[in-house]
């Protein structure tokens, strides 16, 4: 009989290795190789054509009827969602500890086990009590939820499958389920591809959603192996800083939905509670006008959300390098900006510290945001406050010119339901909205001229 062959695994990436050693070639940690039980294989003689079942293949056109999914009663969580949860389907929400991971899934749980639906809450980290304190503190303690406090995947497997199976099952955490089919401590690689299988099996037969709760690394991404993420059909992620109250629920991957849709929520004693307008969390007290600070339409999926960015610029006469700090967005996109000013616009920042941030917490990713900071900067260089029912979006090249971008009329309406009255467009935009004056710009150097007053 053939010599079976060891294995070492990176508990950090998966990578596979024949021997051990101290630092993992493809993600470089240290002490995280494993010497993990092989798997059973087949061996070069058997052969795979014959000897299993046929398959019915359907064609693409056939009629498939959608599934009926079940809200949450939340929602902000449908919302992130696609609808709400689809029957059989895996659901992975990740978050940094303490952002509200739990709560969101017990209040989600209680109000779907309110309508009389069957809801199985398991954690593998808090005691069945500890659960129901949090559920009184947040008002849920006479909701009908069925609790347990558990780690093992055979044992909660066997429960459930005595009876009816429940129509939503909350694994808190995956990180500490346990199959003992498999060698090893919880949270391993092997023991989480394994345990998670088991689960999303156990969904997919008896048509249960189950919900996965993830933890992540020191860096935010999911812990534990990326094919975690590849087995699941909807990856989640709760974002937010603990210094502010507002959480978002950002879609990463989504089978029945798209992924450019968020939830907002606000922490409170409570627990967590819908925001219907998020621009609120984001725009401070507008009454005095500043200099260094523009409101910027931003767009998440079909939702707009008003943020403001402020920028400081503060000469130097010392002569030392001046330094260039930057809080909710790409530091190299401020770069390329203060390029684009100095090179396109004869405005000089060499000798400035330049500071720039998105107020209330927020993280900007949207291209469009460049001609807001431009207007920022620019308002915060010359001392000139920008009037403070204007928003500014565009797309700034290298050239200087400013680029439509997408969706223009959607920002413009919500930007005109909030009460602002003026908006600068790349002159692109051709259609206005009503309520709101549109003036369009080609280059950025247009707009400089009219905020300095220039002929």
């Amino acid at each position: 009989m053939a010599k079976a062959k060891r294995k070492f695994v990176c508990q950090q990436c998966g990578t596979l290795s024949s021997r051990w050693q101290g630092q993992c070639d493809d993600c470089g940690e240290w002490n995280s190789i494993v010497e993990e039980a092989a798997e059973t294989i087949f061996s070069a003689r058997h052969d795979l054509q014959t000897g299993g079942r046929a398959l019915t293949l359907v064609g693409l056109d056939s009629q498939v009827e959608l599934p009926q999914r079940t809200s949450t009663g939340i929602a902000e969580f449908d919302r992130a969602l696609g609808g709400g949860i689809v029957p059989g389907s895996a659901t992975l929400i990740g978050g940094d500890p303490g952002i509200g991971k739990s709560t969101l899934l017990l209040q989600a749980a209680a109000r779907i086990a309110a309508r009389g639906l069957s809801v199985a809450y398991i954690s593998g980290e808090e005691a069945s009590d500890q659960v129901r304190l949090r559920a009184q503190r947040l008002g849920l303690g006479s909701a009908p939820v069925q609790l347990a406090s558990a780690t093992s995947v055979r044992d909660i497997l066997t429960t459930l499958g005595e009876g009816e199976p429940p129509v939503l099952l909350v694994i808190d955490s995956i990180q500490t389920m346990h199959s003992d089919l498999i060698e090893g401590a919880p949270g391993t690689v092997s023991q989480v591809r394994a345990s998670s299988q088991e689960l999303i099996r156990f969904a997919k037969q008896h048509g249960t959603a189950v919900i996965l709760v993830g933890h992540v690394t020191k860096d935010g991404s999911i812990a534990g192996p990326r094919v975690l993420e590849h087995m699941v059909d909807t990856v989640l992620s709760f974002e937010g800083e603990r210094s502010h109250q507002y959480r978002i629920l950002r879609a990463i991957k989504n089978r029945f939905g798209g992924t450019d849709e968020i939830g907002v929520f606000a922490m409170v004693a409570e627990g967590l509670e819908e925001v219907a307008n998020p621009s609120a969390l984001f725009l401070t007290h507008r009454d005095v006008t500043v200099t260094g600070a523009t409101v910027f339409p931003a767009l998440e999926g079909t939702r707009p959300v008003l943020v403001e960015i402020q920028a400081l610029v503060v000469r130097l006469s010392s002569g030392a390098t001046p330094r260039r700090a930057v809080v909710g967005w790409d530091s190299g996109r401020l770069a390329m900006i203060l390029a684009v000013l100095e090179a396109r616009c004869g405005l000089s920042f060499s000798t400035c510290e330049v500071y720039l941030n998105v107020a209330g917490g927020y993280r900007l990713s949207d291209p469009a945001a460049d001609l807001a900071v431009a207007a920022a900067l620019i308002s915060a260089l010359a001392e000139r406050p920008v009037p403070a029912d204007l928003v500014l979006f565009g797309e700034l090249a290298l050239s200087g010119e400013i680029r439509p971008v997408a969706h223009a009329p959607l920002r413009l309406r919500e930007s005109a339901k909030l009460g602002f009255e003026r908006a600068y467009v790349p002159s692109a935009v051709a259609d206005g909205v009503k309520g709101i004056a549109v003036s369009g710009y080609r280059a950025l150097s247009q707009l400089v001229d009219q905020m300095l007053g220039r002929g």
